[in-house]
């Protein structure tokens, strides 16, 4: 079954963030949009490399009103040493989620049980903890965040025009599409 237009489950877990520890629940997500990327594990070689990724686009997260959250299957210690040892991951300013109880990875379906580790999912939830973006692949292949961008903002675009859709390769600001029966057959 997808997750798409599916409520987050309610969870509980703690995150390194900005210096502290805190705690992160379903709770946390609502009220704003939110961004869940989950990565197989701390101290890899290609994780920092999307974290910081992530980081270089995090200012343009938060002007569209979006929290982001890293989750990896460590510990929120973990979490604390890698972002004080690694150049890339130090970037981060967002929360960086602890799940080794494997709470979230097996609520989002992209626990690997005989790893213990996470695939590669990145989902999209809006204000009211409402999944509505979701991609999932194998963990030798890391993400583009510009791409996720650019489906926060069809997202968020769809929102607030419930009437139109965002056609292939949209991008914000560009023309959308109001379905009918006058356009079947003609695009």
């Amino acid at each position: 079954m997808s997750l798409i237009n599916t409520q987050v489950q309610p969870f509980k877990v703690n995150a390194f963030h900005n210096g502290k520890f805190i705690e992160v629940t379903e709770e946390s997500l609502k009220g704003k949009w939110s961004v869940l990327i989950f990565m197989p594990a701390a101290f890899t070689f290609n994780c920092p490399t999307e974290i910081e990724d992530a980081a270089e686009h995090y200012a343009e997260f938060q002007k569209a009103g979006t929290e982001v959250y890293i989750v990896t299957t460590d510990t929120h210690f973990s979490h604390k040493v890698w972002h004080e040892t690694s150049p890339a991951v130090g970037k981060a300013k967002f929360p960086l989620i602890g799940d080794p109880t494997h709470q979230l990875t097996n609520a989002f379906g992209v626990h690997i049980p005989e790893e213990g580790l996470a695939l590669r999912g990145t989902f999209v939830i809006n204000p009211e903890g409402v999944i509505k973006t979701m991609e999932i692949h194998s963990n030798e292949i890391a993400r583009d965040v510009s791409e996720t961008l650019r489906k926060l903002k069809a997202a968020q675009f769809t929102a607030a025009h419930p009437n139109e859709v965002c056609p292939a390769k949209w991008k914000e600001g560009e023309k959308t599409l109001t379905p009918s029966l006058d356009l079947v057959g003609k695009i």
